[in-house]
C-alpha cells in the first residue's frame, strides 16, 4: 500500500465480545456521518466491525454480538472440550452473512480501504492484507482464527493465518509506518490496562506442539502489547493520536453472554462515539485535537 503523509489511520483492537463497544463507537459515527479517515486496519472482531462500518451498516455488528455471537453454534464449551472449536468462526461468517450480508457496493464506494492483520503461523508475524471482494471471507475468518479456540488455520494468500492478536493486536505502528500522522485507535480494555505475561507456557506448548513458532508468539504476546501501548502513550512528535477506550465500568468479557453486560457496553460506546465527535467539531479543535494524545473515556 503506498500512501503519503498526514493520512488519517482508524485502528480498531479486537476482543471477541469485547468488540461490542466498538460497534457503538462506530455506529455514532455512522448516524453523524463522521468519516474523516483515509484508511482503516482491524483485528480480529475488530476487523468484522469494521467491515459493518465501512458497509455503512449501523448495528450490523452489534445484532450480530446480541444474537448470533451468543448461540451455542458459536460458543460452546461442551464441544471444545470433546476436541472441537471453542468459538467457531466459520458457522458465525456463514450465519451473519445469511441474516445481515456485508453490503460489499457500499463499501467499494466509500473509498475508504480496510486492511485486516493476521498471524503467519510460520514466521509468527504479523500481515496486512487488503479487504476486497474476493478475499473479504477469508481475510475474516483467518483474523479471528484464535489458536486453540478455532481449531484450524485458515488460508488467507495461500498461507495458514491465525488470529491478527497475537502478532498485533493493535497495528498503530502499521498505521504510522505507511504515513498515517494522525490515528483514531478505539481499544476494548480501558485506559491503563497493562497485558501480563501468560502463566499458560506448558498447556500453550502442548496444545501448539508442531507450531513451535506461533507457540512462542502468543508467549510473547504481552510484551509485543504493551510496546504497543507505549508507543500510544509517547508517539512521535509528528503524530497525533486519539485513544478511545472504554471506562472502569466496562465489565464486558472476551466470552460474556449476558445480554445486559453486552448492551451497556455497547451504549457506552456510542456516547463515547458521539462525544468525541462533539470535541472534534467544535471551534477550538478545527485542527482535530490539538493535544498530541486525546484519550476519550
Amino acid at each position: 500500500m503506498n500512501v503519503s503523509s498526514n493520512q488519517h489511520a482508524l485502528i480498531v483492537e479486537g476482543g471477541a465480545m469485547r468488540s461490542i463497544f466498538a460497534s457503538g463507537v462506530l455506529d455514532a459515527f455512522l448516524e453523524k456521518k463522521y468519516q474523516p479517515f483515509d484508511f482503516a486496519i482491524g483485528v480480529s472482531a475488530g476487523a468484522t466491525t469494521l467491515m459493518g462500518f465501512l458497509s455503512g451498516q449501523a448495528k450490523r455488528s452489534q445484532r450480530i454480538i446480541l444474537d448470533h455471537s451468543r448461540r451455542r453454534e458459536f460458543i460452546n464449551f461442551f464441544r471444545f472440550s470433546h476436541g472441537g472449536h471453542l468459538t467457531d468462526i466459520e458457522w458465525l461468517w456463514n450465519c451473519s452473512q445469511h441474516d445481515w450480508p456485508l453490503d460489499m457496493i457500499q463499501y467499494q464506494k466509500n473509498a475508504i480501504p480496510l486492511w485486516v492483520t493476521t498471524t503467519n503461523i510460520e514466521t509468527g508475524l504479523a500481515e496486512y492484507t487488503q479487504v476486497d471482494t474476493e478475499n473479504v471471507k477469508a481475510s475474516m475468518i483467518a483474523t479471528c482464527a484464535l489458536p486453540i479456540a478455532y481449531k484450524d488455520y485458515p488460508l488467507l494468500n495461500g498461507i495458514q493465518m491465525s488470529d491478527g492478536g497475537i502478532a498485533d493486536s493493535i497495528p498503530v505502528l502499521e498505521a504510522y509506518r505507511r504515513g498515517a500522522k494522525k490515528i483514531t485507535v478505539i481499544l476494548s480494555q480501558p485506559l491503563g490496562y497493562r497485558k501480563k505475561d501468560s502463566s499458560l507456557h506448558w498447556p500453550i506448548q502442548s496444545l501448539l506442539h508442531g507450531h513451535q513458532v506461533l507457540a512462542n508468539a502468543m508467549l510473547h504476546r504481552a510484551e509485543y502489547y504493551n510496546k504497543t501501548l507505549d508507543f500510544l502513550s509517547h508517539p512521535p512528535s509528528d503524530c497525533d493520536i486519539t485513544i478511545i477506550a472504554p471506562t472502569e465500568q466496562f465489565t464486558v468479557g472476551r466470552l460474556t453472554r449476558n445480554r445486559r453486560k453486552l448492551e451497556q457496553g455497547y451504549l457506552m460506546g456510542k456516547k463515547i462515539g458521539y462525544d468525541l465527535i462533539s470535541i472534534s467539531n467544535t471551534p477550538s479543535n478545527s485542527e482535530y485535537f490539538p493535544s498530541q494524545i486525546t484519550a476519550v473515556a
